[in-house]
């Protein structure tokens, strides 16, 4: 039995699909967006990848309706459940598998449908509830008139001491906020240094004086920079041996406010006496009552994502908010605990984890003209923000963005829309211009959500979300048809070390619901990452084995796949080859936006992942010139790319050799030592055949 992915993959006409949906993932997949999980993959790739490791010979239109009833689709690495939601799409039966806890818990989420007017009607009791007291810790003094008017953010700034005593704000320059399209429109708010006054300016200006105090100043120059900070005397200090010599989080100075007038116009103001106030009655507030309340107590375990943080004195999860944060979202949990419908409550959970994102003191501002709230995982680690952003925590629908109001409509209230009627993208093109539509081509997805695989094999169109070591499945033998994933990348991400940040909160939520929530962190002892080679190899194989064992004879695996090394190459190879898979093919196809965070920075960046697909150990098609097959594959896709536009970076044009690569090399059925000979070969000449041209 051939299926169609194992003879070809037709990234042509998925890439301007994938990467047009690339650019708002969240508002075209929002069932894999109502939590934050990392390196989520495309939704319109996966629904490919499944279609065609489930279609026999023809590959199916990408809008054709499609129905893989009876089919049962496993994914051993859920995380965000993108292959779930979209095996569901197709009508297959999924399950799901994470040894992360948060997955576990986020992916259940997503994947249950929920009456839209059952959830509408408990937010708007919470929000009788609770939204008022929360407000009440968000107010702040219109300049003009004295009335009491809402905040919708505050801007602070980390402080250090020197040790003569003199106290310095880590401000980097003193143009605070500015559009985020600065030549259009050039006006800027500005902070001085000397009175503190706030004022408007131009972005790139090098000369302003006070409009207060007339002080004369460049505001493109701070104390901070780099990893240094000056004194008033110009001594140059290194700012983490100031911050760890305190042996506690820097503390923080107020120095800003964006604010609603009565009118519903935005303005920034100057904090004054009844802002600090009403900060220190937050705080009073949550010494007395902070033991009723379900706050984090997890401590920040030292790791490859965790040690920059802890650099900065950050050595519990509760010290990534301030007091006022810690009381709001607290009583915001408390109540949130109170619904008896357990379903509805651990939804608003959920929603409750994924506001944290945006309200902690590691967000920052992105500006004017985008939304204001620069999320704390935008780089991928906890990067300690020097400026941190305070969000409102419950906010103004249509005023804020990130807090709890505002993700309900925007997060989960789609999702479970997503889910009675999911929806593809289709490009329309004419003469003048380009633009999408929303094709419906699926059933909605209403899967049975079950905990044993007897519960499971009762019911037609069933989700088995589990929680644990993938190498150790509670499913009989050969029970799976097809294995589709997107496992975690050598040392990218460690993933348990980001997601405690969350883990921290729904422990203290639900830990006494559930078992798996119970745990003292979201860490297992076969988390797959690792930096050395070798045991992230011995870790994956561990799994691809068992993937073997509960396929069915004709089965494929399928999972995407990049790395930058031959190192990350040679250890994904050994691990598929020792669990007995054969690579019957690598496709190249789009990987996630070109423009995100870690990819703008880097100088050769991947936007290409490659699926590799693999098969049960049967005879091999014959290769009489390894070397002339890359070669001529290598061309093909090049060709094909170009074709259409895409231009390929020296990262990308990497990971198509590599995986053509390592295909080749399974079927001669070469050795770890030659395959690694060969990728060498490989990468060290490709530019002879003008590879990089």
């Amino acid at each position: 039995m051939t299926f169609a992915i194992e003879q070809d993959f037709p990234f042509e006409k998925i890439d301007e699909i994938a990467e047009i949906e690339s650019y708002r993932k969240e508002i075209n997949r929002p069932i894999y967006h109502i939590h934050k999980w990392w390196a989520k993959r495309l939704g319109s790739v996966f629904r490919s990848i499944i279609s065609g490791t489930l279609s026999e010979k023809d590959w199916p239109d990408f809008h054709a309706w499609q129905s893989f009833e009876g089919k049962v689709v496993l994914d051993p690495f859920m995380g965000s459940g993108t292959t779930l939601g979209e095996a569901a799409k197709l009508g297959a039966s999924v399950v799901g598998c994470d040894v992360n806890p948060v997955s576990t818990f986020l992916v259940r989420q997503a994947l249950t449908r929920v009456d839209i007017t059952v959830l509408e009607k408990e937010f708007q009791n919470i929000e009788n509830d609770i939204k008022d007291e929360i407000h009440s810790f968000y107010k702040t003094l219109d300049p003009s008139s004295n009335e009491e008017i809402s905040a919708l953010y505050y801007f602070w700034v980390k402080t250090v001491k020197t040790p003569t005593g003199e106290k310095i704000p880590l401000h980097s320059d003193y143009i605070f906020s500015k559009n985020a399209m600065p030549k259009k429109k050039p006006k800027s708010q500005i902070l001085c240094p000397n009175c503190g006054n706030i004022f408007i300016g131009l972005y790139n200006s090098s000369k302003e004086s006070c409009s207060a105090c007339s002080f004369e100043f460049n505001p493109q120059i701070g104390p901070a920079k780099g990893a240094k900070v000056k004194d008033k005397l110009g001594n140059e200090y290194k700012i983490k041996d100031l911050i760890q010599a305190g042996n506690a989080a820097p503390e923080h100075e107020l120095y800003a406010i964006m604010c609603l007038d009565k009118q519903g116009k935005k303005k920034y103001i100057k904090p004054t006496q009844f802002d600090f106030n009403l900060f220190n009655k937050a705080s009073r507030k949550l010494s007395k009552i902070q033991n009723d309340l379900p706050l984090p107590k997890m401590e920040v375990r030292p790791g490859y994502n965790t040690n920059q943080a802890k650099g900065y004195n950050y050595n519990h999860w509760k010290d990534f908010f301030n007091k006022r944060q810690l009381l709001c979202l607290g009583l915001l949990l408390k109540r949130i605990l109170e619904i008896e419908n357990s379903l509805i409550r651990d939804h608003f959970v959920c929603l409750f984890s994924s506001c944290l994102d945006f309200n902690n003191l590691f967000c920052s501002f992105k500006g004017e003209g985008t939304g204001a709230v620069r999320h704390m995982f935008s780089h991928h680690i906890l990067k300690p923000e020097r400026t941190p952003l305070e969000n409102s925590i419950w906010g103004i629908q249509g005023k804020s963005s990130g807090t709890f109001t505002t993700l309900f409509r925007s997060k989960l209230i789609k999702a479970k829309k997503y889910l009675d009627e999911p929806f593809e993208l289709e490009i329309v093109k004419t003469e003048t211009k380009k633009s999408t539509n929303k094709i419906v081509c699926s059933k909605p997805i209403d899967l049975k959500m079950t905990d044993t695989w007897k519960d499971f094999c009762k019911a037609n169109h069933s989700a088995l979300i589990l929680n644990g070591d993938s190498s150790n499945l509670e499913i009989p033998d050969k029970s799976i048809d097809a294995v589709v994933t997107d496992p975690p990348y050598f040392d990218f991400i460690h993933y348990s070390e980001l997601s405690d940040f969350f883990y921290a909160w729904i422990t203290e939520a639900l830990g006494d619901k559930y078992e798996y929530l119970a745990h003292p962190d979201s860490s297992h002892s076969n988390e797959v990452q690792d930096k050395e080679y070798e045991k992230f190899s011995t870790k994956i194989c561990s799994i691809f084995t068992e993937c073997y064992r509960v396929l069915k004879e004709q089965g494929l695996m399928c999972f995407s796949y990049h790395h930058s090394s031959v190192d990350g190459w040679i250890a994904i190879y050994d691990a598929i080859t020792e669990a007995g898979f054969e690579i019957v093919a690598a496709h190249p196809v789009k990987a996630e936006m070109s423009v995100a965070s870690p990819k703008s920075a880097t100088k050769d960046p991947i936007n290409l992942d490659s699926i590799i697909v693999c098969k049960k150990d049967l005879s091999s098609d014959f290769i009489q010139d390894e070397k002339k097959e890359l070669i001529s594959k290598y061309d093909s896709h090049v060709t094909r790319f170009s074709k259409i536009g895409r231009c390929l970076s020296l990262g990308d044009k990497f990971v198509i050799i590599c995986s053509l690569s390592l295909s080749i090399a399974s079927i001669k059925k070469m050795s770890s030592n030659e395959a690694r000979s060969f990728l060498d070969w490989a990468t060290e000449n490709y530019s002879v055949h003008d590879y990089r041209s």
